[in-house]
């Protein structure tokens, strides 16, 4: 699981409710909710966001409520995965549940900068950016399972179906 894409950089503290206002957790469309993602903080995200980029954040990313339609509008943009120096516990297993790709790397997060470039591989934790490697927290090996599957239910399809070798 290694993706290299453009950094786009946000701040501590982004909520649920910044990475998709409330008003619209009627929306059940992956592709629609990808449409009012970060459009609180960034109305343009969007439409500017390319498929393989990536989110670097300060701490506590994703804290608020415990919605899920926050790292399915993300995944839905396209992201390739978010590093933050760290995130609200339930915003990270929902990512995880959901084959969103996400790692702790605070020390990389301080330096990123907005529109450069990184490689992330979520597996071991490295990220190459500015011919410099850092080193966050890869997944477990569960964890792994999950999100290559392209999630928790995705992944007890394949479990229960035989198609796992995990």
């Amino acid at each position: 699981m290694r993706i290299t894409g453009t950094i786009h950089k946000l701040g501590d503290h982004i909520d649920t409710d910044v990475i998709l206002p409330g008003r619209h957790l009627s929306i059940r469309d992956p592709a629609k909710l990808a449409e009012h993602c970060l459009e609180g903080l960034d109305p343009d995200f969007a439409k500017r966001a390319n498929k393989g980029d990536l989110i670097v954040a300060g701490r506590n990313f994703g804290a608020g409520s415990s919605r899920e339609h926050a790292p399915m509008a993300l995944k839905a943009v396209g992201l390739g995965g978010i590093v933050a120096a760290s995130f609200a516990r339930i915003f990270y297993r929902n990512a995880v549940n959901i084959g969103l790709p996400v790692l702790v790397c605070p020390e990389f997060t301080m330096i990123a900068e907005n529109g450069k470039v990184a490689t992330v591989d979520f597996v071991s934790g490295n990220i190459d950016y500015e011919g410099v490697n850092y080193k966050g927290k890869g997944f477990p090996e569960i964890v792994q399972a999950i999100v290559s599957a392209g999630g928790l239910a995705s992944y007890v399809r394949q479990k229960l179906s035989g198609n796992s070798d995990r």
